[in-house]
This record gives structure tokens, C-alpha cells and sequence, in this order.
């Protein structure tokens, strides 16, 4: 071969080499979302997951990064890049059966929890996000996917990429034919900016379009490694404090103030001096308590506990703070009851809090029902309050669904029983759950407490558990500060 025929065939080498688009690698995104239980910490929740990443995770075989965040909602999401899919199995199967994981993984509520996995071709850049949207979702049925493909791909280059704090958008789908795409911005106010402006938008407008709505699940979140100055909340402290009944720890005691603590259980006396006697009664091995339920409610901490407390027993505690300490304190114990007449407990049933952003308007409903149909006796709206068809009960005499609810009305009325409701004192809410207290008589004609907790789904009272508990007589209080 002449030298001219050598160098031409080497330029025509180069110049094919240059213009053939090298092949992007395939990894695997892991979207995770789930909501802690009302009972876990999320000071404790935070510190874990950082222990989680370091320790476990980031030493698994094919893994290339990971993410954690939460919204406002309280929703966590786990991202996690996997060099293939079967890394990613083998993690989690690990994961689940791993015991160095276990008080993490005890902390999620596993009702909420959702994961998907994805194929990507991206390979992450935007390692100074601190905020990050993920969308999931499925495309109409019959659309075409390469024109969704275009006007996926337009999104990033017409819209996204011209926002200030933007920094990346990774897309991917998956073999059930869900979607996902993946926004990070440096900062949340930057993302916050232009939300009206992408939703209006003919590009986005296009691209949503596209989009079968009843599948999609947005999450914004702040990630974990960001967030600033998480404290222990009132809650945490409230859950800590009755979690000592079991471990002796006496750390929770500080979370008492010393000079006011006012006592509403009547037979308790009023102070921390109260509590004290009460703890110095405590039968050999101590008192103990699980507490199922926690919630909370601007100052106010309540909660749903099985305790063992002078035997076992059903509870419902509220807690009043004051500048980050205890300072009043309410109650209404019941001794544990057989099952129910649909086979329910006093304890069991749904425990995930969720709707957040409805709080208000679910207490609203709750106290319309307290005051209209059992203050005020107007039976015919009960249809209005109660979902008819998903009514669970955990009253340990009263069956499910409306059906129960009148068979109880009925057995009250003819053996000369009454269950009646005269004041209604409180109502503390978060998200689904509200809890209300209310005075009244019952059986036949007892001073009574009735602390109600419902939960509530699309405005309706799908769920109820209570502790009717008698008021004892004035002359046999421990204290003056009466029971609400």
C-alpha cells in the first residue's frame, strides 16, 4: 500500500469513529418511598439512614450512589443507582434479612411503602442537589413511544435546562411500562420558582398530556444530608417517655417540667411528685407500655398505648407543652377486652398517618360528629359522617360498618342503658387521625369520659377506637385540676 492510500484510509477511520454516537451503558435506578410510624423518631430515623448508606448499602456489589429525602408531607424517598438489576435484587433481598438493619427497617411503616426500578442510560452529575423531584408514571394507552420519547427529551432541552438552580434530569422506564423522571435542583426555592411557569408551559403541557393521570406520583424532596437543626420533637419525647416504663432509662424524666406539671388522671396527685409515687407503686418488673399510636397536634402530643398498668389495660394519653416541656397531662385507661363481635381489638387496625395538608378539615368533621349526631341526636345524618360501606370498629362491643353501630343503640335502649354525650372538651388532630374528648354519661346514668379516636378517609369516618372510662367522685380526686 502506497503512503497516500495508508493516510487516507486512516482519516476515513477517524472521521467514521467521530461520527458513530458511542453506546450509552444501562444502570438501574431504585425509586423507594414510605412514611416512618407515627411512633419512630425522626431525629433517630435520620441518624440511622446515614448509618444505613455508610455501612451497608454503599457496600453492596454494584452499588454507585445513593439519595434520602422527605417532602412535607412526611413521605421519605430512597434513590439508589445500581449498576445492574440483579445488584439490586441482591441488596434487598440482603437488606431484608440482614439484623444490622433491623431497628431501621422496624421504623418504616411498611403499609406506605412503594419501590420501583428503572433502566437508565444517565449517568448522575448533579452532586451539589439538595432538592429533587421524582415523577412516576405511565403513558396513555396507544401512545406512540417514540413521539413521547421527543417530547420527553424536549422537556429537559426547551424547559429545564434554562432554569436557574436546575442541575439535572435523568429519565428511565421500566418493563411494566411505568416512567420515571428524576429532577435535581441545588435549591428547593429554585425548583418552587418555576412550577406555575412548567405547568403552563406548551411543552409540559404536551409531555403531561401524554401521561395516563391516575398513575402518577410526584415527589419533591429535601435531602436528608441538607436538612438543618432536626431537634428531637414533642412527640419523640412523649413516645421516649412512656418507652421508659420499659427500659428504666430516666433520661425522658427531663422532659417533665419540674415546677408545673398539671394532673388530670384523678388518681393521680398533682406534680411530678405525683408521677413519682405512681412510679414507687409500680409492681416487681415494673409498669409497661406499647405505644401503637402517636400523633401531634400544635402543643399537644396524644397518644394510644396498651399498657400493663396495674394489669393490662387500653389508654389514650394527651400530653400539653410549654417551651419544649411537659406540662399537663390527661388520660382514660380501660382494662383490656375480649375481641370484638367482628373479631377487632382494642389496638389493631391501620396505623399510617397520611394527608397531612387535610388535618384541619378531618377535626372538623370529627367535632361535627361528636356535636350534631351525638350531642344533638341527629341520627339521620350519620350516613353523612360514616363511610357505610368501610366502617371498622374497635369499640370491644360493637360490631363493623353502620349496621353495628345501630344494633349498639338499640341494645342500650332496650335494657334502659344510655350512652350519651353532653360536652365535648377537646379536639386534637394529624393528617387521618383525630382524636376527640368528650363528657357524658353511660351504662346506666355514670359520669363518664369518652376519648374517641377516628380516622377519616375522603371525609368520611372510616375507622374508630375509643376508652369509655367512669369519672370517679369528687371526694376520691387526688387532685383539684378535674378530668378535662
Amino acid at each position: 500500500m502506497n503512503i497516500k492510500l495508508a493516510v487516507l484510509s486512516f482519516f476515513t477511520v477517524v472521521i467514521a469513529s467521530g461520527n458513530t454516537a458511542p453506546k450509552k451503558v444501562e444502570t438501574v435506578l431504585e425509586v423507594t418511598s414510605f412514611n416512618l410510624k407515627t411512633t419512630a423518631s425522626e431525629l433517630e430515623f435520620n441518624t440511622l439512614d446515614a448509618q444505613i448508606e455508610e455501612t451497608f448499602t454503599s457496600k453492596q456489589p454494584g452499588y454507585i450512589r445513593r439519595q434520602s429525602g422527605v417532602d412535607e408531607q412526611g413521605r421519605y424517598v430512597v434513590v439508589v443507582y445500581w449498576k445492574t438489576l440483579a445488584d439490586a435484587k441482591a441488596s434487598m433481598d440482603k437488606f431484608m434479612a440482614d439484623a444490622s438493619v433491623a431497628t431501621y427497617a422496624n421504623m418504616i411503616e411498611g403499609s406506605t411503602m412503594k419501590m420501583s426500578r428503572f433502566t437508565i442510560t444517565d449517568k448522575f452529575t448533579a452532586s451539589k442537589s439538595t432538592f429533587t423531584e421524582v415523577m412516576t408514571f405511565k403513558t396513555k394507552e396507544g401512545t406512540n413511544a417514540a413521539a413521547f420519547d421527543k417530547v420527553n427529551k424536549k422537556v429537559g432541552t426547551g424547559f429545564s435546562d434554562k432554569q436557574k438552580g436546575f442541575l439535572q434530569r435523568i429519565t428511565g422506564a421500566n418493563e411494566a411500562g411505568e416512567q420515571v423522571v428524576v429532577a435535581y435542583w441545588d435549591t428547593k426555592e429554585n425548583s418552587d420558582a418555576v412550577i406555575n411557569d412548567f405547568m403552563n408551559n406548551p411543552i409540559a403541557k404536551d409531555f403531561m398530556g401524554m401521561m395516563d393521570q391516575s398513575t402518577i406520583d410526584m415527589m419533591r424532596y429535601q435531602a436528608l444530608t441538607s436538612l438543618k437543626n432536626v431537634e428531637l420533637s414533642n412527640k419523640d419525647k412523649v413516645v421516649a417517655l412512656l418507652n421508659s416504663f420499659n427500659t428504666g432509662d430516666q433520661t425522658p424524666l427531663s422532659y417533665i417540667n419540674p415546677n408545673k406539671y398539671i394532673q388530670h388522671n384523678l388518681g393521680v396527685a398533682d406534680g411530678l411528685k405525683g408521677f413519682g409515687e405512681v412510679m414507687q407503686h409500680a409492681p416487681e418488673g415494673g409498669f409497661k407500655a406499647n405505644v401503637v399510636r402517636a400523633f401531634q397536634d400544635g402543643d399537644y402530643v396524644f397518644t394510644h398505648t396498651e399498657y400493663d398498668f396495674f394489669g393490662p389495660k387500653a389508654g389514650f394519653d394527651v400530653f400539653r407543652f410549654e417551651d419544649g416541656l411537659i406540662v399537663e397531662h390527661w388520660d382514660n385507661l380501660l382494662e383490656v377486652q375480649k375481641p370484638n363481635p367482628s373479631g377487632r381489638t382494642q389496638f389493631d387496625g391501620a396505623t399510617a398517618l397520611t394527608h397531612l395538608d387535610k388535618t384541619e378539615a378531618n377535626k372538623k368533621i370529627a367535632q361535627d360528629f361528636i356535636e350534631k349526631v351525638l350531642l344533638n341526636h341527629e341520627m339521620d345524618k350519620v350516613a353523612s359522617y360514616i363511610n357505610p360501606e368501610t366502617y371498622v370498629q374497635h369499640n370491644p362491643a360493637v360490631a363493623d360498618g353502620l349496621a353495628g353501630f345501630g344494633d349498639a343503640m338499640k341494645y342500650f335502649a332496650e335494657n334502659g342503658l344510655v350512652m350519651e354525650y353532653t360536652k365535648l372538651h377537646k379536639v386534637l388532630g394529624q393528617g387521618n387521625f383525630v382524636l376527640t374528648m368528650s363528657e357524658g354519661k353511660f351504662g346506666k346514668g355514670e359520669h363518664t369520659a369518652y376519648y374517641d379516636l377516628f380516622r377519616i378517609e375522603n371525609g368520611l369516618i372510616v375507622e374508630h377506637w375509643d376508652v369509655i372510662a367512669p369519672i370517679p367522685p369528687k371526694s376520691e380526686w387526688k387532685n383539684d385540676n378535674g378530668k378535662f
